[in-house]
């Protein structure tokens, strides 16, 4: 049984290491620039990974009132601001028709990590009233909510690095099933601390390409050493066709499909041969009512770890066999987002519908496969379906099918 109602996105917002707000973050991809840098925020001399992939320009105060800032942690900041943009774009009047699902890695491990060290060397042994409220996963929906009035539902899902896919996901699902008419999902992470640059590190998860920060991330590359970590926010305006058009919404694009799935394997190492990740794939792409070979272009998850990148490889073989989408990795300019980078990639797939233009991957000199890499901007290009991949620790596979807004085709299953 079909419902028929279509799945639009109306508004967007993006708070990342290449630009605050979509239109910055977008141009910036596109032109190949790189976030990656030498870490700023403490001094990481004595840590053997020393880069990482800040939200570099990013003021609070210039976006936030000075209380919200006190109580929150950085991962609540930048989700709060990529809502408050995709709201705005969106022209959308909330009210208790309007959900909310916020995607995080690792919530506010920030705070964690640094109430714990000044805890430790303290005389006065003194942790602040706000630090629970400050670390909690859905406190960052809680904070948009209140701001905002969205009494709908509000859901935070942590599901590692494709939690922001699938609060995407989750978002098409509410509205499906009836119980809000929009839904703001949202994604975000900021785990630039030395407790979790520590354990990446001794698991030799993360490139240690110190000297050469904006060359260390290759996806897709025989030289990959790693990923590198990033940070930031991204915010997805998700309603139902006919409240979009109710109200004159402009629709940048439909989430034609979307799927989740598990390696049931094993907690940090993806399966070999891609088969759950291809079947995540396809599932998605049954859900679009569409064929392979109407995909154009693939956002990868492509982290740069040569493990992961492989199984990929494998997984997008076995969905595409010979044909060749255009595929990137927009990881080497942003670093590995967490929970942010579900949604500020599928941004990139919307953005790559609506313009034509597809973001290269940074970095590339020896392709480690035949697919076809977008290893220059490219322009001028007709796309009407593009893919959006995030794979996590734990197993988590998470693909969404955005495809160029039709009034005149059919809906979501």
């Amino acid at each position: 049984m079909k419902n028929r109602e279509k799945i639009v996105i109306t508004g967007m917002g993006a708070v990342t290491p290449v630009g605050i707000g979509v239109e910055e973050y977008w141009e910036n991809l596109c032109e190949g620039r790189c976030g990656i840098q030498r870490i700023s925020r403490f001094d990481p001399s004595d840590l053997a990974v020393q880069i990482a992939a800040e939200v570099w320009d990013f003021r609070p105060e210039d976006y936030l009132p000075g209380k919200l800032i006190r109580e929150t942690d950085p991962f609540t900041q930048y989700a709060f601001v990529a809502a408050k943009e995709a709201i705005e774009d969106s022209g959308i009047a909330t009210d208790h028709r309007m959900g909310i699902v916020v995607g995080t890695a690792m919530a506010g491990i920030d705070t964690i990590a640094s109430t714990q060290e000044i805890l430790t060397n303290a005389t006065h042994k003194n942790v602040g009233p706000r630090f629970v409220p400050k670390i909690l996963g859905n406190i960052a929906a809680g904070q948009i909510a209140k701001a905002y009035g969205i009494t709908g539902p509000s859901y935070t899902i942590s599901t590692a690095c494709a939690s922001g896919g699938d609060a995407i996901a989750q978002s098409a699902l509410l509205l499906l099933a009836g119980e809000a008419d929009a839904v703001l999902a949202a994604g975000a992470d900021s785990t630039l601390c030395p407790l979790v640059i520590y354990s990446l590190a001794n698991a030799r998860a993360l490139s240690r390409e110190n000297d050469h920060p904006e060359t260390a991330c290759r996806p897709f590359d025989r030289k990959a050493s790693g990923f590198v970590m990033g940070e930031g926010g991204g915010a997805l305006l998700l309603e139902t066709e006919s409240r979009a058009k109710e109200r004159g919404a402009k629709i940048y694009a439909q989430l034609s499909g979307w799927a989740n799935n598990n390696d049931a394997y094993h907690e940090t190492r993806p399966l070999e041969d891609g088969s759950q990740a291809a079947e995540c794939m396809e599932r998605a792409i049954e859900r679009a009512g569409i064929d392979p070979s109407q995909i154009r272009y693939v956002n990868a998850h492509g982290t740069g770890a040569i493990k992961s990148d492989e199984a990929e490889i494998a997984a997008m073989k076995k969905v595409f066999g010979e044909l060749r989408p255009a595929v990137s990795s927009t990881k080497a300019a942003t670093g590995h987002m967490m929970g942010a980078g579900g949604i500020t990639e599928a941004i990139a797939c919307i953005k790559a519908i609506e313009t034509g233009s597809m973001p290269p991957v940074i970095n590339l000199e020896d392709p480690a496969t035949d697919l076809d890499l977008v290893t220059e901007r490219r322009d001028g290009e007709k796309i009407d379906h593009a893919m959006s991949n995030a794979f996590g620790f734990g197993g988590q596979n998470s693909t969404l099918i955005f495809s160029r807004y039709d009034e005149t085709t059919g809906g979501n299953e």
